[in-house]
């Protein structure tokens, strides 16, 4: 059996671990933007639904209580505009990494299977196509793809790094394509709440899919719109065929969302008012972080959405975050996310209002 070494890229983020250091030295204490981890309260409404679903000794089931299962056909009718999906269309899953991670596998691909993801990318769709040991490849644009041996398309939007939401023309044209080329598509959508300079759009959406979930797949988190990520707590909806077939082997796997966090859920999608107010908090932390990068002499690219800044000052990704870092503000460097982010940097709005003024004021 290979090491893992030989399986697996090196873990980002343990690269970053002595700029960490550096910044944390700083006299004020580290201002952390270099991860996505919300930083605010668990909304109480939300917190009473776990609470009150404590008591479950029996094992929970891997589709989801009909509870679950109309709160998220729901959710996808009311937010996403998808029409008559059904609950064969949608299924619970442990956290959207888990399922980015595992997909591959579980789709059965393997050697000279080839899995595609954007240039920019959020790293676990590779590590996805290693863990299946299938071949990988990136795209700029997903219609030029070679559709020889492509069995899974990845879409992200918005994107992670870069916060680009693609239109509503893009994702049609790319359903089209996939669909005529037998390829499945799965759009990433876990961002998708957090549109400020455009208006995200869904797969599952009529006028992008025609009113039919054939060979497409939308993943959707509660992490970010509801800091739900302690929970573990995420859904995929789409083709029936292929949630079925999912279905049945989590099942197999175990792979359960526990009682309580289902009943978390449901209170969550229940409620828009709580996401509303999260998204004003994001917003007033964007536009402080926004005004001081570009003041300290930062370009922004993209970031019309998702909750991060993609910044640079045309320089190495790691110059910029060792300049950050010695004022005691730590960022992720863009190659973290492919070759092409090599002079970027993301910054997250994942950080207190406390501790985003102390990066402005160190930024001035």
């Amino acid at each position: 059996m290979s090491a893992v070494s030989d399986r697996l890229p090196t873990f980002p983020w343990d690269k970053l671990e002595p700029y960490k250091a550096t910044a944390a030295a700083h006299p004020g204490g580290i201002v952390d933007l270099s991860v996505g981890t919300p930083v605010d309260p668990v909304p109480e409404l939300i917190q009473k639904a776990l609470v009150a679903a404590a008591d479950s000794p029996g094992y929970p089931t891997v589709w989801g209580t009909p509870e679950l299962r109309d709160a998220l056909t729901g959710w996808c009718e009311r937010r996403l505009g998808a029409r008559g999906i059904t609950h064969r269309e949608v299924l619970p899953v442990v956290g959207s990494k888990e399922l980015v991670a595992w997909l591959p596998t579980q789709l059965g691909l393997g050697p000279g299977d080839v899995v595609a993801y954007p240039r920019l990318a959020y790293p676990t769709y590779e590590v996805g196509a290693r863990l299946a040991k299938a071949e990988y490849v990136v795209y700029d644009e997903p219609t030029d793809l070679d559709p020889t041996h492509l069995k899974l398309l990845w879409l992200n939007s918005p994107s992670n790094p870069t916060g680009r939401v693609l239109t509503r023309e893009e994702l049609t044209r790319t359903v089209a394509w996939a669909r005529e080329h037998g390829v499945l598509l799965v759009s990433d959508e876990c961002y998708l709440e957090l549109g400020w300079e455009a208006d995200p759009v869904s797969v599952l959406h009529p006028d992008v899919c025609g009113g039919s979930y054939e060979g497409i797949v939308a993943v959707h988190s509660l992490s970010k719109r509801s800091n739900l990520a302690g929970y573990r707590a995420a859904f995929i909806a789409g083709d029936a065929a292929v949630l079925g077939d999912l279905l049945q082997i989590r099942k197999h796997g175990g792979m359960m969302t526990s009682a309580p966090t289902q009943a978390a859920v449901v209170a969550a999608l229940g409620d828009d008012q709580h996401v509303h107010e999260q998204r004003e908090r994001y917003a007033a932390r964007r536009a402080l972080l926004r005004d001081a990068l570009v003041e300290h002499g930062f370009r922004i690219e993209h970031s019309e959405a998702s909750l991060y800044l993609w910044a640079t000052r045309d320089e190495s990704c790691w110059e910029t975050v060792g300049h950050l870092a010695e004022r005691g503000i730590l960022v992720a460097p863009g190659d973290f996310y492919g070759p092409a982010g090599d002079r970027f940097v993301r910054v997250a709005l994942t950080a207190t209002d406390e501790r985003v003024a102390a990066a402005v004021e160190r930024l001035a």
